[in-house]
């Protein structure tokens, strides 16, 4: 048996040595009612696994134009409905040369009420370029829990007090989370927010 025919009996194909035409001038037969029961039963399967995948493809068009307009979704947000105004906490992220470093630097913006957590992320790998030099580190990576609006002075802290010549602080706002969480976040650094300034 040739492998065009074996392969023609796996996929239900006729075999036959004479060229067919890409079109029949016959009008073709109606599908069989086995063959459209097996197709919605096939598509019934597979709905569930697509729509995921359908819902997320509805969303970017809305995603795009969001991004394009440089506003953020007009779409009511869950946090909203819990009293939590988006975007006022953040999450900030440093990288240390140790965990020796992390923790004092930790210590010491949540004592300042800078921040009112700090996770520390050991042994994480750097690959970056310093000075047109491939560079790979060891680090740990500290995760801050702060109001937006004090960013710029976290930011300033940590430049005073880190050992890099430039330091990683980088933020990105909370859209939504537990709503319990994000108000002790803002409540635990409110005293530091209300002042006018934060002496390192």
């Amino acid at each position: 048996m040739s492998w065009g025919r074996s392969s023609a009996i796996l996929f239900g194909a006729g075999v036959s040595d004479r060229p067919r035409p890409f079109r029949s001038s016959q009008p073709r037969p109606p599908p069989a009612p086995q063959i459209l029961e097996a197709t919605l039963l096939l598509s019934l399967l597979w709905m569930p696994a697509l729509l995921p995948v359908a819902s997320r493809l509805l969303l970017l068009p809305r995603a795009l134009l969001t991004m394009a307009s440089g506003s953020p979704p007009s779409q009511p947000s869950p946090a909203l409905s819990s009293g939590y105004v988006p975007g006022t906490v953040s999450a900030a992220f440093v990288t240390c040369p140790n965990e020796r470093v992390a923790k004092e630097i930790a210590r010491a913006v949540v004592e300042k009420r800078l921040a009112a957590c700090v996770n520390l992320i050991p042994q994480i790998t750097s690959i970056y370029e310093w000075k047109g030099e491939l560079e790979e580190d060891n680090e740990v990576l500290m995760m801050i829990k702060t109001r937006s609006s004090l960013v710029p002075a976290l930011t300033d802290y940590v430049r005073s007090v880190h050992p890099y010549e430039v330091a990683e602080v980088i933020a990105l706002p909370v859209e939504q989370g537990n709503s319990p969480y994000l108000h002790w976040v803002r409540q635990v650094t409110e005293s530091v927010a209300d002042s006018s300034t934060v002496l390192p």
